[in-house]
């Protein structure tokens, strides 16, 4: 259990006792569980079973074809149960044949996978001095791109217009902040969570134009593709987005439509792994970057640099920075982070396996 959410993991059994892991964080949206949703959660898992019983770690596919109607049906909390058990089945595979993940995936590009430091959930001091404190201790932590989600208080219920641009000047000041204090040679992105209407998202990115931002995420809700595309049409920063779509179908229409210069597929959203491929293949035909989303816990790293390496059109992977103090206790060898990249272990399945002991702590 994080500050912010619940890390929720998922352990498929072979015969013989060979054990794959995969995560499931993040199934009830972006709220820490209660016991309740915990349990919904699990119950979601087991109900991919039925799909699961028969096949072996390498039937991917048919376990696809199996449960997809299921999942799809099924919304975020049922879409991520089915992901996490294809993330497992891919753990099972890459032991199973002593091999590392992304080898089943194609091969690794890269030894090491370029990460950003995503500091929103380490930031409890929500001050313009308090992310930019983050920022700066990020930056001597070796990362070379940081990402915040300075708007997260703008209110989304009844307000008056002078709270809204309060709110919206707050995040601006927070964002000039960092900038300051991590200099112009480090990229920085926000994420602004859905929280503008067309207009304001216009107006908030023409402020932010002398910051330079690697991109501009999710000003509105990325389902909205035409409101999406527009802004992109009136800005000067690349747009980002989809972080919570499933299957291609999900992407496809921001890539018709080239609504965003990057798409954000989350392996424990998206469909798993082999959906990820197949949605960032889709992306390539299309000339847009795929970064995963992947605010989450060390498993889905652990997956998502599996898949992130084998990518010719992922520039960058995103890294829950700061969020809890043990986080390097929970696997096993821990995750390693070189000059601003997650350095792949080469070991089987997804190159680190779960600390059980260490998570029931």
């Amino acid at each position: 259990m994080s500050a912010k959410g619940n890390w929720t993991f998922v352990q498929l059994e072979a015969e013989g006792g060979l054990v794959g892991w995969g995560e499931a964080t993040h199934a009830m949206g972006f709220v820490r569980a209660s016991a309740v949703d915990d349990a919904r959660i699990a119950e979601a898992v087991r109900s991919f079973r039925p799909a699961l019983d028969g096949l072996t770690p390498f039937d991917a596919e048919l376990f696809r074809q199996r449960a997809w109607s299921q999942a799809k049906a099924g919304g975020l909390l049922t879409q991520t149960a089915f992901s996490a058990c294809e993330q497992a089945m891919w753990d099972l595979a890459g032991r199973a044949l002593d091999i590392p993940v992304s080898d089943l995936l194609g091969g690794a590009l890269v030894e090491a996978v370029p990460v950003y430091a995503n500091i929103n959930r380490a930031t409890t001091e929500r001050s313009p001095a308090g992310f930019a404190a983050n920022a700066q201790q990020a930056v001597s932590e070796g990362f070379r791109a940081i990402k915040s989600a300075v708007f997260d208080d703008f209110p989304t219920g009844p307000s008056t217009p002078a709270e809204r641009e309060a709110k919206a000047e707050l995040g601006v000041r927070r964002l000039k902040a960092m900038r300051a204090a991590v200099g112009t040679e480090i990229d920085l992105m926000v994420d602004c969570h859905s929280r503008f209407d067309i207009e304001l998202a216009v107006q908030v990115a023409k402020e932010l134009e002398p910051l330079g931002l690697r991109w501009y995420e999710e000003p509105v809700d990325p389902a909205e593709t035409k409101a999406t595309r527009e802004i992109r049409e009136r800005i000067e920063q690349p747009m980002a987005g989809g972080e919570m779509f499933f299957g291609r179908e999900g992407f496809l229409p921001l890539l018709r439509q080239q609504a965003v210069d990057v798409i954000m597929p989350d392996v424990k959203h998206c469909g798993g792994l082999l959906e990820g491929k197949k949605i960032a293949a889709l992306a390539e035909v299309y000339e847009v970057a795929v970064s995963p989303h992947n605010p989450s816990g060390p498993l889905s790293m652990a997956a998502s640099a599996q898949l992130a390496a084998t990518l010719p059109n992922c520039p960058i992977l995103e890294h829950a920075w700061g969020e809890v103090p043990w986080r390097p206790e929970l696997l096993d060898p821990p995750e390693r982070f070189r000059d601003g990249k997650y350095v792949l272990t080469g070991l089987p399945g997804l190159g680190a396996k779960l600390v059980p002991d260490a998570a029931g702590r």
